[in-house]
């Protein structure tokens, strides 16, 4: 359905009881990313939560209206929660979704009843590591200047992102399948401005390490052990700094364990949350 949060026509998608306590998802890949991949994860909540997944400004197939900043994504969110008529939400989020899922939890910590978090980062230094990891890996050969376009938000079009995103894949999975890959790649939807917006004008002021410890509310985060762009030590710096975080490394994931351990994540995700938040909550 169509809803209009902050000026802006969201794609977005409600699933499970009306009654049910809230979970808002925050997708990745700000430009790449659509509600597929939370809608995917997230989905089997809906069982007793109330699921909220949607594309955000800029991204999927809803309206682009800048700006594309983690402070407007933030309030996008918290725009849906009020649409969705929660005071407190679940807010989660995997790699550039995490990112938003923090600055959410910083910047309206009142609504915050549990953070779940996937291959993410608390600043933006995972960038360093990764082009590290990249140099250091053997699986494909890296086209630099296209490489450095990419991650430098230098990217001419949607078609030019898309060509992009397919030399990149492959680093992503713990064992790089071709076929799964390329079809995953016809199955996004690119957005280049969001996401030349991202590494132009976020990536440079973000850094949440600070903020962290404040954030009291039960997270969970979880990371695949051969993530080559937010690596296993992102992950543990965030643990690290919030009081109440758990961190979970899933030993057979590159990026996606969400998808490459589907079941132990799941099995995962459920635990956490029924301890965070019990059966019977309100909505």
């Amino acid at each position: 359905m169509d809803v209009t949060i902050n000026g802006c026509r969201l794609n977005v998608e409600v699933l499970g009881p009306e009654d049910g306590p809230v979970l808002i998802a925050h997708h990745g890949g700000g430009g790449i990313g659509s509600l597929a991949e939370p809608k995917a994860t997230f989905g089997p909540l809906s069982d007793r939560f109330r699921v909220v997944v949607f594309d955000a400004r800029g991204c999927g197939m809803s309206e682009g209206i800048p700006p594309y900043s983690h402070e407007q994504w933030a309030a996008d969110v918290d725009g849906l929660r009020q649409w969705i008529g929660a005071e407190k939400i679940v807010v989660a989020g995997g790699s550039y979704g995490g990112f938003i899922a923090l600055e959410y939890a910083v910047r309206y910590p009142e609504h915050v009843s549990a953070i779940i978090l996937r291959d993410t980062s608390a600043d933006g230094s995972n960038l360093e590591l990764a082009f590290e990891n990249a140099r250091n890996q053997d699986r494909v050969e890296i086209d630099w200047e296209r490489f450095n376009r990419y991650w430098h938000g230098e990217v001419h079009d949607d078609a030019d992102l898309k060509q992009l995103w397919s030399e990149l894949i492959p680093l992503y999975d713990y064992e790089y399948d071709p076929v799964k890959s390329a079809a995953a790649v016809e199955a996004g939807i690119y957005r280049h401005e969001a996401h030349n917006w991202c590494f132009q004008h976020n990536w440079g002021a973000y850094d949440l390490k600070d903020a962290l410890p404040s954030v009291t509310v039960p997270t969970l985060v979880t990371v695949g052990r051969r993530d080559w762009v937010t690596p296993v030590s992102s992950s543990e710096t965030i643990a690290s700094l919030m009081p109440n975080a758990e961190l979970v490394v899933f030993e057979r994931s590159g990026h996606s364990p969400q998808v490459e351990e589907r079941e132990l994540f799941q099995q995962t995700m459920r635990e956490f949350i029924d301890r965070a938040v019990p059966v019977g909550t309100p909505a």
